[in-house]
């Protein structure tokens, strides 16, 4: 059965046809397909590029790109890996469906990524750190905490990464060329394949930086033909509370646009978005994010200094802006242009016309680009959601694998030599990858077709916990690693049960009863990750308090009050062929670039080498195919000649990795952008609340 609700009529004999109602395009044409060829050489020949760039054979060249980024590829790279596609299809899909409310979370993230710049970033830089377990591990000790974390991030990764951005990049596919969902997932897989093994972060912020050009060139020439279309500003709110479908559930919500459609500040009680929910139940996890997560942090320790560090946050701050008129307010549009369509009420219908019975609303931007742009700009918004696609993955699957192979697979191999930790980081993208497909059936059936809102309601259960950890750790000098392990234990153990409970118990449908128990149904997720939060407080200040305090070690350079305390040089033994030698390095952090003792750079500049167990390995790579050498090339992993078996440590510690030096001038200049950026975010919060 097919349904034509553009024309309000049924259909009953013929499933979907290749050849729709006039004027509907459902493929790319010839000079689309063109456009994106280009796309894809212009995209390859910056990769490349930038591979030439960095030595992508060292932990620090492939993890941190050399640490010598300056700050617009760095706001670019935050901008790019933050707006995936799940942004363009999840948040459109929210402004089609309940209005411009689901904006805060961007506009939210605008104060937190500047929150990284000025207060957490001076901490993991002055503590030395790589990934953010192992900030854990210096700030607090031992092992538990660092590995617990590692895991968790790895399942956030999953279940709010990597598998809603393939779900929306194949959605957008599945409606361009009517590929099965799953067809279109192994493509995106490939496509981003080569610059998941060949890259490193330096390959994977620049190409972010040209994706980020791409992506807003396209969504600004979208959003004009949009509001084109529909008649400009006046009509969108004119129109946007009479967009209701002509087939409902009769007696239900169903189909009704909301009546606070335009208010980002809403009922605290009957809503969607609850205004103290929006305050401070969205900003925990959103400061998760922004500030001790692994995918952004690491863009912002790889700027060359802290100023460019800062300047690439103040970057990203201004370009959060853009989202609501790029992606949001097109959204709204494509519910008033194809009502019956992308804001169907009833499940077999949408079961006819999206394949999902919950909701079509997560097809409204891609019902824009096939039906409203001319051939040749279709084929660049095509190129933009998988600029869109690849920045994100990319990004999560070069942060996924450092902290696995740093935080994981050093744990329990600690004398890993850099070649096995290249092989290992790249190997397990593809376990990511493998469970994230099978999550995708799970996203399709969640939160009523809203992509966006299950993507920040799943954050709501597992981040708050973290967030509280890396506040109080960063802020308050007492907490100790008792407190901080049990308090994210006990944090994550009641954010699993109620996500638990929300996959147990989904969401009614408008036309169905709610009975979910009381948890669910009277408390909202925000509301929840404030009460998660105040549960994972309680629990580390308490424990704290009645345990040890942490070494001076656990301190110094790790806290917001003493990241500026100087480096203590102290003793320490190497072994060198069988035999042992003593040198003074820092005390604090002296392990910056997640190396072992055993590669670490004496007091002389000499670096010590371990004992190479494998000294036929040279050679036979020597013999090695110029084919096989290219591979090896290719990836970042060619082989160290004899005797150069130890990678090349940076400076001194101190004046390398640690140092929260700023020109005076720059710093003025980032500081006054500051208090600009923060002026212009609560003005815009403010007007539209």
């Amino acid at each position: 059965m097919h349904f034509d609700l553009r024309e309000g009529r049924q259909a009953t004999s013929m499933p979907p046809s290749p050849s729709p109602a006039p004027g509907r395009r459902t493929s790319l044409d010839t000079v689309d397909i063109v456009v994106l060829v280009i796309y894809f050489l212009l995209i390859l020949a910056v990769g490349f590029w930038s591979m030439l760039r960095t030595k992508r054979s060292t932990v620090k060249g492939y993890f941190l790109a050399g640490k010598n980024m300056t700050w617009w590829p760095v706001g670019a790279s935050l901008f790019a890996s933050n707006i995936g596609s799940g942004h363009f299809i999840g948040l459109a899909g929210s402004g089609a469906a309940a209005g411009i409310g689901a904006i805060a979370y961007e506009w939210n993230g605008m104060l937190m990524v500047l929150l990284l710049g000025w207060l957490f970033l001076p901490i993991y830089i002055a503590s030395g750190v790589m990934t953010m377990p192992e900030y854990l591990q210096k700030r607090f000790g031992g092992r538990r905490t660092q590995i617990f974390l590692t895991v968790l991030c790895l399942f956030i990764y999953i279940f709010t990464k990597i598998s809603v951005d393939m779900y929306a990049g194949a959605l957008f596919i599945q409606l361009a060329l009517q590929w099965n969902i799953y067809i279109a997932v192994v493509l995106l897989l490939s496509i981003t394949a080569l610059y998941t093994v060949a890259g490193g972060l330096a390959a994977v912020i620049y190409t972010d930086a040209a994706q980020t050009v791409i992506m807003l060139a396209g969504g600004l020439t979208l959003m004009v033909f949009s509001f084109a279309e529909v008649g400009g500003w006046d009509a969108l709110m004119s129109k946007y509370p009479n967009a209701i479908p002509s087939v409902r559930v009769p007696n239900s919500t169903c189909g009704i646009p909301r009546d606070d459609a335009f208010h980002i500040f809403r009922d605290p009680v009957n809503s969607d978005l609850p205004w103290p929910g929006i305050i401070i139940g969205m900003s925990i996890p959103s400061m998760w994010y922004w500030c001790s997560d692994q995918v952004i942090v690491q863009r912002s320790l790889a700027a060359k200094t802290l100023t460019h560090a800062k300047g690439g946050s103040l970057m990203a701050a201004y370009l959060k802006i853009l989202p609501f008129f790029v992606i949001m307010l097109p959204g709204m549009i494509s519910r008033i242009l194809y009502t019956d369509d992308v804001a169907c009420a009833d499940p077999e219908l949408c079961k006819e016309i999206c394949d999902n019975p919950v909701g079509c609303s997560d097809t409204a931007y891609a019902r824009l680009v096939m039906e409203l742009l001319p051939t040749g700009l279709r084929g660049l918004m095509m190129a933009v959601m998988i600029a869109a696609l690849m920045s994100s993955l990319t990004s999560v699957f070069n942060s996924a694998s450092t902290i696995f192979t740093m935080d994981l697979w050093k744990t329990f191999r600690t004398r890993a030599s850099e070649w096995e930790l290249m092989i290992v980081g790249r190997l397990f993208v593809l376990v990511l990858v493998v469970v994230s497909v099978l999550w995708i059936p799970v996203i399709q059936a969640s939160q009523g077709g809203q992509l966006f809102i299950y993507i920040q309601s799943i954050s709501t259960y597992l981040q708050p916990p973290v967030s509280i950890i890396f506040l109080t750790g960063c802020f308050w000098k007492r907490t100790n690693e008792k407190g901080a392990f049990w308090g994210l234990v006990i944090g994550l153990v009641v954010g699993c049960i109620r996500m638990l409970l929300d996959f147990i118990y989904p969401a009614p449908q408008c036309y169905e009863e709610d009975d979910r128990p009381a948890v669910l149904k009277y408390v909202h997720y925000l509301y929840f990750s404030m009460l998660l939060s105040f549960i994972t407080l309680f629990v580390v200040v308490v424990i704290s308090l009645a345990t040890e305090e942490p070494k001076p070690e656990q301190i110094t350079r790790l806290t917001w009050f003493t990241r500026f305390d100087p480096v203590e040089p102290k003793e320490q033994v190497f072994t060198v062929e069988g035999s042992t030698m003593t040198s003074e390095v820092n005390s604090s952090p002296t392990n910056g670039m997640g190396v072992t003792g055993n590669e670490q750079e004496n007091s002389n500049g000499k670096a010590c080498h371990h004992r190479n167990d494998s000294s036929s390995s040279v050679s036979s790579i020597q013999r090695t195919s110029k084919i096989m050498s290219a591979v090896f090339w290719l990836c970042g992993m060619e082989r160290r000649k004899r005797g150069d078996d130890a990678p090349a440590m940076p400076p001194p510690l101190e004046e390398a990795i640690c140092s929260l030096e700023e020109k005076p001038l720059l710093r003025h200049i980032v500081n006054v952008n500051l208090l600009i950026c923060l002026s212009v975010t609560f003005f815009i919060i403010g007007y539209w609340a």
